[in-house]
């Protein structure tokens, strides 16, 4: 019943009037008379009690036919040898789950511990935040050359590949630059091709300016670029250095901006290939992993003690966390992209569309999620549409060896359960994505995302 539907209880002991159910009952001199008395409004009043009973949620949540197929799934682990008490289930429909097997406890997460470190991204800059890095020099500038050192800002863009660096070259030849006299200096934090160390990561940018210096990767990354597009060479003639400080007040002069993809699709590249570099950067960048499940547990509300992590990216069973943590954070994120029109497929891999660490997998087609991998842990966690039960979220954390056997088991359960509630007509809003990797405008080295600064020069050989 919606909340405006709702009667009016008043008692109102003073005026001698007890308004019930929208009616008023007034006391005259031959006993009661009934009076229409204004009712509530309470359309706008939250009335979801602050206490959970636990008889309410056993009622609302009860589905025998998961708790059936749960029970058959953790009987079919443990004949194979695998200890009960070490598998993590949790089955929703809403906030409440239709089936759960040690659903409060710590499990090794291997890289759901990517779901913690995604939401606490979303929820501290915004699934439209670009990390922007720049390029300036130290010098003199004349007729295309730079008399001095090339600066190279970094802003911690986690997805700065090939492809972005050879778009780079051509906006700084658009903006003249040819050749450099001096040193390539990698300031702030600034990486490239996944690759932690700004030193190494100045080499490859050094490498990418300049097509003598190109091996196959490289040409390899330009092939995606239109035919027209000119092959770079800009020459430095000195080494890359390296300075941890920004150089912000030390340039003569910036040359280009150069922004990231939006968060929301630098969020959906490491998810779909678990990228363990990308995620560890942005933790790193949010402060580490205390902060990451500092800023989960004030954001979505995360019992304090279900999730405790050692890194962003989950390599490690001491990154752990509950089944239950795990489909809290699903359900926050989905909250965070809401406003801007994005949904969890636009940060997760879909299956059936995406590649990466779905593919080849036996789950439900449309189900989104995101897999985690150790030597002796699987984990899953998601959701997925269904006929009868709308979206289902779930979240499986499996513990032992026989890795096939358990990824097996879980694809099984999952298409199980999408039987026993109908596979879902039409993808629903809330899983329909817009973010495609490689398609405008989310494509790799998108010259739009470069920003002369200093106007073009007049185009003389240096």
């Amino acid at each position: 019943m919606p909340n405006s539907a709702l009667p009016t209880i008043l008692f109102a002991l003073g005026s001698g009037t007890l308004s019930l159910f929208g009616m008023g009952i007034g006391m005259g001199l031959f006993g009661p008379k009934w009076e229409k008395v204004q009712g509530l409004d309470l359309a706008s009043v939250d009335l979801r009690p602050n206490w959970e009973s636990a008889w309410i949620r056993d009622t609302i949540a009860n589905d025998p036919a998961a708790n059936a197929i749960v029970s058959g799934y953790l009987s079919g682990l443990t004949a194979s040898g695998y200890l009960g008490d070490e598998q993590g289930v949790w089955v929703s429909s809403g906030i409440y789950p239709l089936a759960q097997n040690q659903g409060d406890k710590l499990r090794p997460a291997a890289s759901l511990t990517k779901v913690a470190t995604t939401l606490a991204s979303l929820s501290t800059w915004g699934p439209d935040h670009r990390f922007n890095t720049l390029v300036g020099f130290r010098g003199e500038l004349s007729n295309g050359v730079i008399n001095g050192d090339l600066i190279v800002e970094g802003g911690d863009d986690p997805l700065f590949v090939w492809e972005e660096a050879i778009a780079l070259a051509d906006a700084l030849q658009q903006v003249g630059i040819r050749r450099v006299t001096g040193d390539l200096i990698v300031a702030g934090n600034f990486t490239m091709n996944f690759e932690p160390d700004p030193g190494k990561s100045g080499l490859m940018l050094k490498q990418a300016l300049n097509e003598a210096d190109w091996d196959y990767e490289v040409e390899d990354a330009y092939q995606s670029f239109p035919a027209e597009l000119p092959r770079p060479s800009i020459q430095i003639a000195g080494e890359v250095k390296r300075d941890p400080n920004s150089w912000q007040d030390k340039t003569d002069g910036w040359l280009v901006q150069h922004s990231s993809m939006p968060l929301v699709a630098v969020l959906k590249a490491m998810n779909i290939y678990s990228n363990n570099a990308m995620a560890q950067q942005l933790a790193d960048t949010l402060g580490g992993p205390a902060a990451v499940v500092s800023q989960v547990e004030s954001t979505a509300g995360v019992i304090p003690g279900e999730l405790k992590l050692v890194n962003g990216s989950g390599l490690g069973e001491e990154n752990q966390m509950s089944p239950r943590a795990a489909v809290t954070m699903f359900r926050q994120i989905q909250d965070e992209l809401r406003p801007s029109n994005y949904t969890i497929s636009d940060i997760f891999p879909i299956v059936g569309a995406d590649g990466g660490t779905v593919q080849g997998r036996g789950l439900p087609k449309n189900a989104v999620v995101k897999t985690g991998t150790l030597a002796v842990v699987s984990a899953l966690a998601g959701a997925m549409p269904t006929k009868d039960k709308g979206i289902v979220w779930f979240s499986l954390l499996n513990y032992g060896s026989g890795l096939d056997n358990l990824r097996n088991r879980q694809d099984d359960i999952l298409t199980a359960l999408e039987q026993q509630w109908g596979s879902a007509d039409s993808i629903p809003p809330e899983l329909q994505t817009s973010v495609r990797i490689g398609e405008a405008p989310y494509q790799f080295g998108d010259s739009q995302r470069n920003q002369l600064i200093l106007p073009p020069l007049a185009a003389e050989a240096p």
